[in-house]
């Protein structure tokens, strides 16, 4: 009898992880919108609605909120509610910029299904 290993329980899998092009794109923006690097960061949020369920949420933040967890990135800070944490523990943050399309990506592997949007998945 074999052990199953779920992949959520290796300790590298539980953060968010952000790309180099999405840290370099998050350093632009928050110097665009005066958000201080100290204090403020990206928050990355999930809520109801969307083509497939749930849908993606990024915005800037002068601060955290109480009950966030925070991440460092070298500078930059990412804010993630615990509700939303629920749905992107383990993924990782990218950026893409091609002809076709431009944003930031989610790289999800809790999401059983998504959409061609790429904003939108199910749980």
């Amino acid at each position: 009898m074999g052990t199953h290993l779920n992949v959520l329980d290796t300790p590298a899998q539980k953060g968010i992880h952000v790309t180099e092009r999405a840290l370099k794109r998050i350093r632009i923006v928050m110097a665009k919108e005066g958000i201080s690097p100290s204090e403020g960061g990206v928050r990355l949020g999930v809520q109801g609605g969307g083509c497939s369920g749930l849908s993606y949420n990024v915005r800037f933040d002068t601060q955290p909120r109480e009950r966030d967890r925070v991440f460092q990135f070298e500078d930059v800070r990412v804010f993630v509610d615990p509700k939303s944490f629920i749905y992107l523990g383990g993924m990782t943050l990218d950026y893409e910029e091609t002809l076709v399309r431009q944003g930031f990506n989610f790289v999800n592997p809790n999401s059983s299904r998504s959409c061609g949007c790429g904003s939108s998945f199910s749980a």
